[in-house]
């Protein structure tokens, strides 16, 4: 079985179905969800509080590289939040269906 990753990535809600649909179409993602959140941080400095969307994008460990590319080419920010982390279980009839659809 491939190795099944959850990438992380914050968006401005303006963008996010835009990056979501690239990821689904370019066969990187399996499955993209989109939730709201509010995200406070400190950027150059300051302090920051945003409405932002969480993409919740389910693919192969392989396919990050490639993700990490389509999404600082469609993103607005300067710096993404784009994180990956490994899935240690799940039901493996899902899991295969991940690895299928993003070959």
């Amino acid at each position: 079985m491939d190795e099944s990753v959850v990438v992380l990535c914050t968006a401005p809600p303006d963008r996010s179905e835009e990056i979501a649909k690239a990821l689904i179409e370019d066969a990187l993602a399996a499955c993209v969800n989109i939730t709201g959140v509010r995200s406070y941080f400190k950027w150059e400095g300051e302090p920051c509080a945003e409405k932002e969307d969480l993409l919740i994008i389910k693919t192969r460990k392989e396919r990050v590289k490639e993700i990490i590319s389509k999404i600082t080419e469609l993103h607005s920010y300067e710096v993404p939040e784009i994180v990956a982390l490994p899935i240690i279980g799940g039901y493996g009839r899902y899991l295969e269906w991940v690895g299928e659809a993003t070959r």
